[in-house]
């Protein structure tokens, strides 16, 4: 079978009496654009979405019929939970995990990345207030800022960030 694009979300869409046939997804795999993978039940699919980015998330119906709706699940996985406790805590935790190239994801006021042993020592050894859990990776955080600074000024990015989060005098 050909996915070529997203049909909805479970939310929006009556199953009514259909079946639920469930995508199992890591969370890396969310955002492929080509990828063979089986359902729950073992239905052989082909996802190509030429188009665009698909950035599959949790719910995104892919297929329906009369007997069938295959949606996906995003898998947990091993997670930094970060509980910055103030705005120049949570740019400082953003700067750093950016400084790693990892993804940023949010949750329930709390920032989650992939779990990596270095970053947690590294956060943990600065003083946030970091857990290890295993959770769903649903919720990227997108930026469309280059995370080094710019030729044309001489602040970097971290700095300007800081600036924003720290009261005028």
């Amino acid at each position: 079978m050909l996915i070529q694009q997203k049909l909805g979300h479970i939310d929006a869409i009556d199953p009514g009496d259909r079946t639920i046939d469930w995508l199992p997804l890591e969370w890396f795999e969310t955002s492929k654009r080509i990828m063979r993978k089986r359902t729950q039940s073992g239905q052989e699919i082909a996802l190509k979405f030429l188009a665009e980015n698909p950035q599959l998330t949790q719910g995104d119906v892919l297929y329906e019929d009369a007997q069938t709706l295959i949606v996906v699940e995003v898998l947990p996985c091993d997670v930094l939970v970060i509980r910055p406790k103030s705005m120049y805590e949570m740019a400082s935790v953003c700067y750093e995990i950016g400084n790693k190239h990892l993804p940023l994801f949010f949750d329930d006021n709390t920032l989650l990345a992939p779990y990596d042993a270095p970053l947690f020592r590294l956060l943990t050894a600065l003083g946030y207030v970091v857990e290890q859990q295993q959770r769903k990776l649903v919720q990227p955080l997108k930026t469309t800022i280059s995370p080094h600074g710019h030729a044309s000024s001489s602040e970097s990015l971290f700095s300007k960030i800081l600036k924003l989060t720290t009261p005028s005098a």
